[in-house]
């Protein structure tokens, strides 16, 4: 349920004939040189195997998280928590929305395994294959924009609140004109990006993001200077304000896409549109998409709810004088949840994927099953201390990096107290992802759809009741709750599902696992929760820096405690991650 569209976020064609040769010999390099083959047919390397190929990815998605950070400084110091905020959110949310609706849960679940299959089975290697489906879902986004953009007061109706007045709807529906022309260019980087991984290029998609928040960055700053930080807090903002931001944010989108297409020309690739369709196979892969968009489909369902309910939440606390919290709010305490998922999970699930398509293509269902069992265990225990330490921590962090221009202190607390509640269900998160995949591996889109449907169900079941009962201080952190237990309740289940179908999941010993992962965790917020308070008492006066030596000391503090932990209660994991990073610093 991300809403972020590189996606997050989170969180996306053949040679010319002459270069045929060029391009098979290519191909089957990438399929040679992966050291993953190996990581999937012997359990017990996979996890250095799986470090190491995505070293590259993990570096270009974490510069991307963090210029991804400085665009959300710049938005909320331009924006603030306020409406505007949430009519901005809401606008450049949606054609994201619209996008992963209509095509880009199918291309992400569907498109790998399919021209992977391609790859390896056709004598072209799959170029046919890709330069029909690229012209495919390029003239289908094509025409998708054109109707979104000409339907978005409709669409703004579904997804806000109908607390809305009058102007502060026709903002939003202005922001989301600007905005939906991104429909495109997401689809064009998802393809570009999912082309270059599925031949062995995992870099330049994690880094293509840069330049959008680069753009990003500067749009907000103009906006700043022109306009200052009081703007968005008289409720709604001048027609050429609202162009400014719109314009510059579709800009951005273009131009990580746009970025892309060097690198395919430099990998050999130069698309060439086909529009005969018949009987290439796309048939297939559009019976396996049918199940996926209707997982999409009903994720987007839950969503209406949450975004009206979080649209709503902002209204009650400008008519009741609480602090500003709503939509921008929610997405913004989810984009700092999913950073350590963002940087460590797509990355290795990004290069583990390819890999088990080929084992499942192979029927051997147990190397399926391993290398996502040792992939979660290996996740897990990059995610669990850096979950511990900001569930401490958020607060200070989310002052430090949304204090500034028209965001309070009293918002951006607020901000980390929703962190901390979706840090609940950051394990369940992670391996539900991670899970997931396996079902994709197998060509089954009809399991994943409806554990989706469970999830939702289970997550609305929970958050609208909760939500209605809570104090209206509490109700974007019960909607943060909320999601956090309705994860560990369907990961429960999916992995029930999966182990009986690959005929066995490890189970026993990642729970294990998990256990001794979540002992550690917990001596590890209590250490840190009590320096950084003994800290704080210190450096109370001290401002930002005293924020930032918080940060810098608590983090320190707690990686040293989790670290020798794990080693007392012998974590094999944390010892692999620890030795490959440690290869990686001394090099």
């Amino acid at each position: 349920m991300s809403t972020n569209g590189t996606a997050g976020a989170s969180e996306p064609t053949p040679p010319q004939p002459s270069m045929h040769d060029f391009e098979e010999a290519s191909a089957e390099a990438a399929r040679e040189s992966d050291p993953g083959d190996v990581a999937v047919s012997l359990p017990e390397a996979a996890p250095a195997g799986l470090l190491r190929n995505s070293a590259v990815m993990a570096a270009g998605t974490m510069v991307s998280r963090i210029t991804g950070v400085g665009r959300d400084i710049a938005m909320t110091a331009a924006l603030g928590f306020f409406i505007v905020a949430d009519a901005y959110s809401l606008g450049n949310t949606l054609p994201n929305i619209v996008y992963i609706l209509v095509v880009g849960g199918a291309l992400n679940a569907v498109f790998i395994p399919q021209l992977v299959r391609h790859m390896k089975d056709d004598v072209d290697a799959g170029a046919a294959y890709a330069d029909r489906l690229l012209t495919l879902v390029i003239t289908g986004l094509l025409i998708v924009t054109v109707l979104a953009v000409v339907l978005a007061p409709w669409i703004v109706s579904v997804y806000a609140t109908s607390a809305y007045t009058e102007p502060q709807r026709a903002m939003a529906v202005a922001f989301a004109q600007f905005c939906l022309p991104q429909i495109l260019f997401y689809g064009a980087y998802t393809l570009f990006s999912q082309v270059l991984n599925a031949r062995g290029h995992f870099g330049a998609p994690m880094f293509a993001p840069i330049i959008n928040n680069i753009i990003a960055i500067a749009v907000f700053l103009g906006f700043l200077a022109v306009a200052g930080s009081n703007a968005a807090s008289d409720g709604v903002l001048e027609p050429a304000q609202v162009a400014w931001l719109g314009i510059g944010t579709t800009i951005g989108v273009a131009a990580q896409a746009l970025i892309l297409l060097p690198v395919l020309w430099r990998s050999g690739y130069k698309w060439h549109p086909r529009f005969d369709w018949r009987g290439t196979g796309l048939r297939k892969t559009g019976s396996l998409a049918v199940w996926t968009i209707g997982l999409v489909l009903v994720n987007q369902l839950g969503y209406v709810v949450i975004t009206r309910l979080a649209t709503f939440a902002n209204v009650l606390a400008e008519n009741n004088a609480l602090v500003p919290a709503g939509l921008t709010t929610y997405q913004k305490a989810h984009l700092i949840f999913i950073l350590p998922h963002s940087v460590i999970t797509v990355s290795i699930v990004t290069a583990l994927l390819p890999r088990i398509s080929r084992s499942a293509h192979d029927g051997d269902l147990r190397a399926v099953g391993d290398g996502l069992a040792s992939s979660a265990r290996l996740a897990a225990a990059i995610v669990v201390p850096i979950g511990a330490i900001m569930m401490v921590l958020a607060p200070e962090l989310t002052r430090l990096i949304f204090g500034f221009g028209a965001a309070t202190n009293a918002s951006a607390t607020y901000t980390g107290l929703v962190v901390m509640a979706f840090l609940i269900g950051i394990v369940p998160f992670t391996l539900f992802y991670i899970l997931l995949r396996g079902w994709y591996a197998l060509e089954n889109t009809q399991t994943p759809f409806w554990l989706t449907v469970a999830f939702n169900v289970l997550l609305l079941a929970i958050m609208v009741p909760v939500f209605y009962l809570v104090p209206d201080s509490a109700k974007v952190v019960s909607m943060a709750a909320s999601y956090s237990v309705a994860y560990w309740v369907i990961l429960v289940l999916a992995t029930w599902l999966l182990s009986r179908r690959l005929g066995g999941l490890e189970v026993r010993r990642t729970v294990l696992t998990l256990l001794k992962l979540a002992v550690a965790g917990v001596v590890t917020a209590a250490v840190t929760l009590g320096v950084v308070t003994a800290l704080t008492r210190v450096v109370s006066e001290a401002g930002r820096w005293g924020l930032l030596l918080e940060l810098v000391v608590g983090s320190c503090v707690g990686l040293a405690v989790f670290a020798g932990v794990a080693w007392l209660l012998r974590i094999p994991e944390v010892r692999d991650v620890s030795a490959v990073l440690g290869r990686r610093f001394r090099r």
